[in-house]
């Protein structure tokens, strides 16, 4: 009797090589090396490498929404008996009888505080007015 056998490997293929690219690339992938050895200290830079790295070639689009300060430059604080007082740039406000400082001041306080009242308020500024100091009671 004769035997024949039968290859399943091209002829010439360099298979055992490519074999162990791939078993090695396979064992990155399910992470079956042990602490301490080469594969393993691999992984772990590549992974720093990554973290590292990436932000400086990918584009997250991570960065805070830049905010815009009020247009009228509200500042409040508490005064000493629990009132709001409120400094507000005197750009904001256009000059006029005190009726007319008052609602420019209330329109521009009401949106922020709710329903308050206006107690009284002050002008601030050498020579020309530069804010308005506002004392406000709930």
């Amino acid at each position: 009797m004769q035997s024949v056998e039968i290859s399943t490997t091209a002829a010439g293929a360099p298979s055992l090589p490519m074999n162990g690219v791939w078993r090695t690339i396979r064992s990155y992938i399910l992470w079956q090396h042990e602490r301490g050895t080469l594969h393993y200290d691999i992984m772990v830079t590549l992974i720093l490498i990554f973290i590292f790295f990436s932000p400086r070639v990918i584009n997250f689009n991570d960065k805070p929404v830049p905010r815009e300060p009020h247009l009228t430059d509200v500042v409040v604080t508490r005064d000493a008996q629990g009132g709001l007082v409120y400094q507000i740039s005197a750009s904001a406000i256009t000059s006029g009888d005190d009726a007319t400082v008052r609602n420019q001041l209330m329109g521009i306080i009401k949106p922020i505080s709710g329903d308050v009242s206006i107690v009284s308020y002050e002008v601030l500024g050498k020579g020309h007015t530069q804010t308005y100091r506002v004392l406000v009671k709930r």
